[in-house]
């Protein structure tokens, strides 16, 4: 929402509810100068908060007296937050502002150093990793917490990840704990899950992220009538994985691991399969130098591609490291954020944080992530607002912030069909729950895949159109749309285009090798 439409909103508002006023409009009228504007401007922001802030009263009320605390925390957080969205205008970066990165703000990661057998286990035993754990499956047509869509060999995101953290608790004879940050969507079926977990060799902790209250656009108002929140769940919505800080230390579980001797916790998405506790980074985090036992922050990004110009990326800012989303950019500026050649590398949401750096930061207030602003229209048509923060944003109010380039082997997201094609092929061996390329695979980069929505994009229509998942360890390109099935020992080389027309369908025979063809809709094979 443009801030010109922000504020005509509150000032239709705010004269709304002047009922009483009812005397006719004169025939002439001067143009408000800039003080009565920037006046205009305050009242109306008032007004809106106050009438937020009345809204939130009434469904706190209605909130069971047992989640009462809860409920008032997270709604005195979503009405900061609602006001800085009032006041705050225009982008939240001057782009002329944005300075070169220093020589030392990315280090690579081939300069890091292994740490000795010997000091592998204290310095495990130092460590929390945290998966961000809110999301749901519905984007690829499934139900339920995404985390435990199927992905290879019958194993769910959620599996893989115990399995990892179980395996390096077992090799190095430490107990590293597993947190999961739900959401209410996720949480009651996670909590299920989780429960098959009890003989493993894992300590497994949740915890929920806030609840916040979908707004009208039209309103700016909560369109929730009541803290019911299962009987209306599209009223509300799980503010972002910006949110982990404050959920966090409420959950008693940041205060828990810093008393029990924990440094640093490893934040990733579950959905990552590429991000596994790293050794390397783990011991230049607890080095002995002084300069690196100073790190508070640090965010794991790597080279930047065509296929990732949408990613955030680390800038200097104000002389501190920080991260740049692309919703921060002022349009005009967009080209130039998705070059590849002055934003080389984009933020993979692996981050390494001092767990005491973040009690102070919160006991300080000195969070001021930026506000992303998502508009959605529900299934009723009615047009909400989200207000979400990333939790990358936070970088800048650490000290000691650090890039790392590392592999693009770390980050390995599963968040089409397209990248389950790739996960669950012969491109990728599978051990301890952690995924690894081919040494078959003459090149590291990944095929670029791109399925047809209509088809492919849910899960169960995907696997129905595979009776094995090709050979693809030979796959440059793959273009696959409309009504196309796949026969058994499918082998794909180079750059395959398979295009069925409206009407038409096209089966892969079982055994058929592809290699640089182009399969149209009436079964010709040409070469590419």
């Amino acid at each position: 929402m443009t801030e010109y439409y922000k504020q005509f909103v509150l000032g239709c508002q705010s004269f709304n509810q002047l009922s009483h006023y009812d005397e006719k409009p004169k025939g002439h009228s001067r143009v408000p100068s800039s003080t009565d504007l920037k006046e205009f401007k305050e009242v109306t922001q008032r007004d809106s908060l106050v009438q937020l802030e009345k809204e939130m009263a009434s469904l706190l009320a209605t909130t069971p007296d047992d989640k009462k605390d809860l409920a008032k925390s997270q709604f005195t957080a979503f009405s900061r937050l609602f006001q800085r969205f009032l006041e705050e205008s225009g982008p939240s970066v001057d782009w002329d502002k944005i300075e070169k990165l220093p020589a030392d703000a990315i280090r690579d990661y081939e300069t890091l150093s292994t740490p000795s057998p010997n000091d592998i286990h204290s310095k495990l035993e130092k460590l929390v990793v945290v998966k961000l754990n809110g999301g749901l499956g519905t984007s690829m047509g499934c139900r339920g917490p995404k985390s435990v869509i199927q992905v290879r060999n019958d194993l769910t995101f959620l599996d893989l990840t115990v399995q990892q953290i179980e395996h390096l608790n077992k090799k190095y004879n430490v107990n590293v704990p597993l947190v999961l940050m739900n959401s209410f969507n996720t949480d009651k079926d996670t909590e299920q899950i989780i429960r098959k977990y009890k003989g493993l060799q894992v300590e497994i902790y949740t915890f929920n992220q806030s609840c916040f209250p979908r707004v009208s656009k039209e309103s700016l108002l909560p369109i929730a009538r009541d803290c019911d929140i299962e009987g209306n769940i599209e009223a509300w919505y799980p503010p972002g994985h910006g949110d982990f800080y404050d959920s966090f230390k409420n959950s008693g579980l940041l205060k828990k691991f810093i008393d029990s001797g924990r440094d640093y916790c490893f934040i990733s998405n579950i959905d990552n399969l590429g991000a596994t506790v790293d050794l390397n980074i783990l011991n230049m985090l607890l080095g002995h130098k002084s300069e690196e036992t100073n790190l508070e922050f640090v965010m794991e990004v790597t080279n930047k591609t065509k296929a990732d110009v949408k990613g955030g990326t680390l800038i200097q800012y104000e002389n501190k490291l920080r991260l740049l989303e692309i919703a921060q950019v002022p349009k005009e500026n967009l080209e130039e954020f998705k070059s590849v050649k002055k934003f080389k590398f984009f933020n993979t949401n692996n981050l390494w944080i001092k767990l005491n750096a973040i009690e102070k930061v919160l006991n300080e207030g000195s969070m001021n992530l930026e506000i992303i602003v998502n508009n959605k229209t529900l299934d009723n048509n009615l047009n909400i607002i989200q207000l979400e923060t990333a939790v990358g944003a936070a970088m800048k109010s650490f000290n000691g912030g650090l890039g790392i380039n590392v592999p693009r082997s770390r980050f390995l997201p599963v968040k089409k069909t397209s990248d389950l094609l790739l996960v669950m092929s012969n491109l990728y061996h599978m051990k301890n729950g952690s995924l690894s390329m081919s040494p078959l695979r003459m090149f590291p980069t990944t095929p670029l895949v791109k399925l047809g929505d209509k088809d492919f994009a849910k899960v169960k229509d995907f696997l129905s159109r595979f009776a094995t998942i090709p050979d693809i360890l030979e796959l440059d390109h793959l273009t696959v749309s409309g009504d196309v099935t796949f026969g058994r020992n499918v082998s794909l080389k180079g750059t395959v285009i398979i295009i069925a027309n409206h009407g038409d369908r096209i089966d892969i025979p079982s055994n058929a090798t592809l290699e640089n063809k182009i399969v149209s809709g009436n079964l010709r094979i040409l070469d590419h």
